[in-house]
């Protein structure tokens, strides 16, 4: 047996963890914090559960497909339930629409907001559906490390209608023209890593993946796909050690030997990092080491960061859906704000999950649980006067679209900020979500999965390939896993 050790149990880390020892190597995960699942982590208190990080339950077949593999599904460990509405935009008071699930009824209220948009979005899901047919089979789940791997007929012929070179603020605006299809379309790109007029127009595949194929909801949570992948891996041999941070990989003739970790040595025939892929360059390894130059990563585009609330309150909102967008704020304003002029947002967007509206097991009886997420620039400098005065200006903005009081009834009250990502992460600049999904940082031009100086270390998780989010995370993981089996097989 090879002994693998994998650095970080979050969804990345799981996925490898558990496809390399259904393979037959021996895996143990170390993990600095006290439970799995990295940023999806949870946390109770005074009876209400939060996820304390991912809420979106997107691209369900990427969650079948990977317990296909291990003889099982995603409904052996929870209940699955599709949002109808999808979600809620709020564009101000009284003016709030609300995504209907069913596709006739989408057509007929982008109709209802613009004349004969209902013909262009079929047409532009049809082409999105395209591009996640051939982003999802023929590109997400290679691993970026020539451009070979793209160059197959079948891949090149795909590629000409994926609108790489064109931007997907163009690429949108050539449908409709109504500001509030816009930016209905324009949201997913804003949270997964860039503006849209940096982002190339292949990522209308999120549209699909969030229109056509649906928002889904893990009852009990989105921590209950933790639990369900640390119960498969653990089924398959591989072996947890928690509160077991790692200090120092000890290399020598260009391979990784031991990693270092809570005063241990732990012997390893391959190391993967599955933690912050900076913190790994840049703390656990020599110089002479390092794939990567300090300077490197300075050049990179980060992702937004984000500023998160838990608020528990002692009574029922009902005028809420599950997931709830604020858009009552300049789109493009917050847009700068977070990649153009870093610095604290003046009028933010942000986004209200509100779970105990489908699932009751979220908060004591009457009562409700919120997550607020106000996305934000990398690399911001927070304090408690910072978080307070965020809190204030989103919940004046909650109640005035809710009508309702709601300060005066929260008892409980966390807020989450970068240098919490920092601190309990070691998140490169606390960010949230990894690197800008631009062009130049997609595919080979992210940092590798492979390291170019150490022979047996391997990278994986939202700061390669394929990206950021829950379902790239955990391909990610099935991606690296894959390349070590081919690089050291059993003997």
């Amino acid at each position: 047996m090879k002994k693998v050790i994998v650095i970080g149990a979050g969804f990345a880390g799981l996925a490898a963890a558990a496809t390399l020892a259904k393979e037959g190597y021996e895996v143990t995960v170390l993990e600095k914090n006290e439970t799995a699942g990295g940023r999806a982590r949870r946390w109770q208190s005074q009876g209400f559960t939060f996820d304390m990080g991912p809420s979106w339950y997107w691209m369900p077949d990427v969650f079948e497909r990977y317990f296909e593999q291990f003889g099982s599904a995603p409904t052996d460990y929870y209940s699955l339930i599709r949002l109808n509405p999808s979600y809620a935009v709020v564009f101000g008071e009284n003016d709030v629409l609300h995504l209907p699930a069913n596709e006739e009824e989408l057509y007929a209220l982008f109709e209802s907001i613009e004349e004969g948009s209902s013909e262009k979005l079929k047409t532009f899901l049809a082409e999105a559906a395209h591009k996640y047919e051939v982003g999802m089979k023929d590109l997400v789940y290679k691993p970026a490390l020539s451009f070979r791997e793209f160059m197959s007929f079948r891949v090149a012929k795909g590629l000409k209608n994926l609108h790489l070179l064109k931007s997907f603020s163009k690429y949108v605006r050539k449908y409709f023209t109504h500001p509030k299809l816009i930016q209905l379309l324009e949201f997913p790109v804003l949270f997964l890593g860039a503006r849209p007029q940096d982002t190339p127009a292949l990522y209308s595949l999120m549209n699909y993946a969030d229109m056509s194929l649906g928002t889904w909801y893990p009852m009990g949570g989105m921590h209950k796909i933790v639990e369900a992948m640390v119960d498969v891996a653990s089924k398959q041999g591989v072996k947890f050690l928690f509160n077991t941070p790692v200090q120092h990989i000890e290399t020598a003739d260009e391979k990784a030997y031991y990693v270092r970790a809570a005063g241990q040595l732990h012997p390893a025939d391959i190391v993967i990092g599955a933690a912050d892929y900076h913190h790994i360059e840049q703390n656990l390894l020599n110089e002479e080491n390092r794939s990567y130059s300090s300077d490197y990563w300075e050049k990179r585009v980060m992702a937004p960061s984000s500023l998160l609330y838990y608020i528990g309150v002692n009574k029922k909102i009902n005028t809420l859906q599950h997931h709830n967008l604020f858009f009552d704020a300049p789109f493009d304003d917050h847009a700068e704000q977070i990649y153009k002029d870093p610095t604290w947002p003046d009028a933010p967007l942000f986004y209200v999950c509100c779970p105990s509206i489908v699932d009751p097991s979220t908060a004591p009886k009457d009562m409700t649980n919120l997550f607020i997420l106000i996305p934000v620039a990398a690399g911001l400098q927070d304090t408690e006067q910072v978080r307070e005065r965020y809190y204030h200006m989103v919940m004046e903005r909650l109640e005035a679209a809710t009508k309702e009081k709601i300060r005066a009834h929260v008892v409980v009250n966390r807020s989450y900020a970068p240098s919490n990502f920092n601190t309990d992460y070691n998140a490169f600049k606390g960010n949230a979500y990894g690197l800008a999904n631009t062009l130049k940082q997609t595919a080979i031009f992210k940092p590798s999965i492979k390291s170019k100086k150490i022979k047996n270390l391997y990278y994986t998780g939202q700061l390669t390939v394929p990206g950021p989010g829950v379902p790239p995370s955990i391909i990610s993981g099935q991606i690296v896993a894959k390349q070590v089996m081919k690089d050291w097989k059993l003997e």
